[in-house]
């Protein structure tokens, strides 16, 4: 048996390709007003919007214990795989990394590895099916990790919110940043250069952030061959407006496309009206 291939729910990879690729989606997990639930299993972005458009409303997300790491690392290995790579969301965004490595040195270091893709979404997407790509080529588990890492150092994300202050709410951006939002009255664009969320640049209409999308992530392209995913939250109007840009602007350089609602945790800390891009540049 190739080498397995781990993730979390918050890659939001189409079913059809988890299937595909016989990849294994650990859950995280989302609280809504005091409320559990395992992302994609119990709880839905349509909960997580409806919790935030509620007046007092408490949202929170938490990582999966080692101890589930640790299971599902053990069950691969004892069904035969040859070893585990597990890639997962950015660690500046959440303890999941770390709870995969605590896992992974009690189970065995040399038969499981962890890759922080230093994203989320399709940003850990794109470099999970590379990892999977490998693995069924019949790389080791050497080769199947450098796969993901070649795939995170040639994927870019760009995300647009209505406002920052879920991001704020949940930690994921300074204070200062979101006060500077608000009293603008700006529509932020965010990336994560290294990992964690910043804000790129600032517009003032929601038409115009899609614009930037666009021409950011036209930019990064650059002259490579580009898969592309698309997230957005409540928004699927936003999202078409930008794959149809996209497409036209790409041309034929343009390969594999996915359009995805984002899931409950980006969704708890996003808030609803999300708009993202995530170019991966062949190799």
């Amino acid at each position: 048996m190739p080498v397995a291939v781990v993730t979390d729910s918050t890659a939001y990879l189409p079913p059809e390709l988890v299937r595909a690729h016989r990849l294994t989606v650990v859950p995280l997990t989302v609280v809504l007003n005091g409320a559990e639930g395992l992302e994609g299993v119990e709880t839905f972005p349509e909960d997580a919007t409806r919790a935030l458009s509620g007046r007092r409303v408490t949202v929170s997300t938490s990582r999966p214990a080692p101890e589930q790491f640790a299971q599902v690392y053990r069950e691969l290995l004892a069904a035969g795989a040859d070893g585990v790579v597990s890639v997962h969301l950015s660690a500046e965004l959440s303890g999941t990394v770390e709870a995969a490595r605590l896992a992974a040195a009690e189970v065995g270091d040399d038969r499981v590895t962890v890759v922080d893709s230093r994203s989320t979404g399709m940003g850990l997407g794109f470099p999970v099916l590379a990892a999977a790509a490998a693995a069924a080529q019949g790389a080791d588990l050497s080769g199947v990790r450098r796969a993901a890492l070649d795939a995170v150092d040639r994927t870019t994300i760009f995300f647009y919110v209505d406002t920052l202050e879920f991001l704020r709410r949940g930690g994921r951006i300074n204070a200062a940043e979101a006060l500077l939002g608000t009293a603008l009255s700006v529509k932020p664009i965010m990336h994560m250069p290294d990992g964690a969320i910043v804000v790129r640049d600032k517009v003032r209409t929601a038409s115009r952030g899609v614009a930037r999308l666009v021409d950011l992530a036209v930019e990064a392209a650059g002259d490579a061959d580009i898969d592309l995913a698309v997230h957005h939250l409540a928004a699927p109007q936003r999202a078409e407006q930008l794959l149809a840009a996209l497409t036209e602007r790409l041309g034929d350089r343009l390969h594999d496309t996915y359009v995805s609602e984002a899931g409950a945790v980006v969704a708890a800390h996003a808030g609803p009206g999300l708009a993202c891009v995530v170019l991966h540049r062949r190799p």
